[in-house]
């Protein structure tokens, strides 16, 4: 018995739906190899900041910080600017991990560069220090005059 046309278009379509559906079953795996991670701020332990800045210099501001375990990993610096406040902390990559060890190392320091740009009087700068009871941000505060 000889097959129409019509039937083997059908029988491909079902072939390729198959194959299809193995395909989205297969790429919809939960068995992902990937490491799963979490990004957190560390608070700063300590920081160096000049007394004050002069217009338009560009300043290096230190910072330390402590890695709680070794499932933490600098990603950079945390900086939230709004007007003359710059918040900052130190950025992380936490991974997903049931191994981690506890750390005690000695703190890590860090740099960043700051330009003191037109315009502004002062700057305030906020280290994060972590949370109290309750949740909220701690910072410890900083202001910083601009020489013109």
């Amino acid at each position: 018995m000889k097959e129409n046309n019509s039937f083997k278009v059908f029988k491909m379509k079902k072939i390729v739906l198959i194959l299809l559906s193995v395909w989205t079953l297969n790429s919809c795996s939960l068995n992902n190899d990937q490491p799963n991670y979490y990004f957190e701020v560390l608070p700063v332990e300590s920081f160096t900041v000049p007394e004050s800045f002069d217009m338009n210099g560009i300043y290096e501001i230190k910072l330390t910080y402590k890695r709680p375990t070794d499932c933490y990993f600098q990603e950079g610096i945390y900086y939230e600017k709004s007007g003359q406040t710059r918040i900052i902390g130190i950025q992380t990559r936490v991974l997903e991990n049931n191994d981690c060890m506890p750390l005690d190392e000695a703190p890590i320091e860090v740099k960043f560069n700051f330009e003191c740009t037109p315009g502004n009087t002062h700057y305030i700068f906020k280290f994060y220090k972590g949370e109290d009871a309750n949740g909220n941000n701690i910072f410890e505060e900083v202001n910083i005059p601009v020489n013109y």
